[in-house]
């Protein structure tokens, strides 16, 4: 009965040090706060209707079941950033052949992850990859990878307008949040993490941002009615941010590119703090000739010491 007890001890605690032994590494090929950053964190408000991430701030969306990892540039989808898987395991199962769409046309509840890979770590831990670009996924059901293996690319497949992975992490079926495993549903500090790599976190963040006609009022931002889709030749263009609790001297960059590519205009704006939140725009009077028609690209830049900490697109169409 000792050898028995002794014996089934030691299973335990194999058991227990394999799952505590579960480490991510970073599953993108991008340096966080230069060509990347944490966009939104795993919701874990527990009622529905309002959102936390895990340290009680505003970086996460209603119901958001994993980690966003964005990128900073739509051009890196064609250039190719490499997702990898976080650990090593087996994949479970594969999706490609969903078009990389920033209007998500044909986007279900159902195909809303796009292109994806889905791996198993074992002690019924599993990671899933979202948002791959279109003929980009690299492995099979059955694939047996390591800590780094190549998966795919990022692309704009399944529901989403920018460039970004979105990393799952899942335990006996259920989303579990990465840096509170074990407290998934209340929020606070970091708590067993299951990340290798120190991520940083901020409480500060890019709440939206959008394309207007004017220098539109906080509460116009706020609701979305300041949010102009579609405009003319003649319409002014102007971009606007609202974040949330910047620190003294973050600075704040609005911008927008036409559809060749070419910049129309670019403002910088150095915050000053303390403040919950802040709502900054800048644009430019249409040209005597108009707009050329076509998408025009906005984006909200939010930098600290050089790093970025928050990054928002905006899009209007000129016809």
């Amino acid at each position: 009965m000792r050898l028995f007890s002794l014996i089934f001890l030691a299973c335990h605690a194999f058991a227990q040090t394999s799952v505590a032994e579960t480490q991510f590494a970073l599953p993108l090929d991008c340096e966080i706060g230069t060509t990347c950053f944490i966009e939104d964190y795993v919701d874990n408000a527990p009622e529905q209707g309002r959102q936390q991430d895990y340290a009680c701030g505003i970086n996460s969306r209603d119901g958001h079941k994993g980690t966003d990892i964005a990128l900073l540039d739509f051009g890196a989808i064609d250039s190719g950033v490499t997702v990898r898987a976080a650990a090593p395991g087996t994949v479970l199962r594969v999706r490609d052949g969903m078009a990389d769409d920033r209007l998500m046309r044909g986007v279900t509840s159902q195909n809303a992850c796009g292109n994806a890979v889905l791996v198993d770590h074992g002690n019924d831990l599993q990671t899933m990859y979202c948002h791959l670009r279109e003929g980009s996924v690299r492995v099979q059901p059955g694939t047996r990878v390591e800590t780094g293996t190549a998966l795919g690319m990022v692309g704009l497949s399944g529901q989403t307008n920018h460039p970004h992975l979105h990393f799952q992490v899942l335990r006996a079926g259920a989303v579990i949040d990465p840096f509170r495993p074990e407290a998934t549903g209340t929020c606070g500090a970091a708590e067993g993490s299951l990340w290798a790599v120190d991520l940083p976190y901020t409480t500060t963040g890019l709440i939206t941002a959008g394309f207007s006609d004017h220098v539109p009022e906080f509460d116009a931002v706020r609701d979305g009615s300041a949010r102009l889709a579609q405009g003319t030749p003649g319409t002014p263009l102007v971009v606007y941010a609202h974040a949330g609790h910047p620190e003294h001297g973050d600075l704040l960059t609005l911008f927008a590119t036409g559809p060749d590519g070419t910049e129309i205009f670019r403002r910088e704006s150095v915050l000053k703090a303390p403040q919950v939140s802040i709502m900054r725009a800048a644009g430019k009077q249409a040209p005597p000739e108009g707009w050329p028609p076509g998408e025009y690209l906005g984006e909200a830049l939010l930098t600290r010491a050089g790093k970025v900490i928050a990054h928002r697109f905006a899009h209007v169409t000129v016809r």
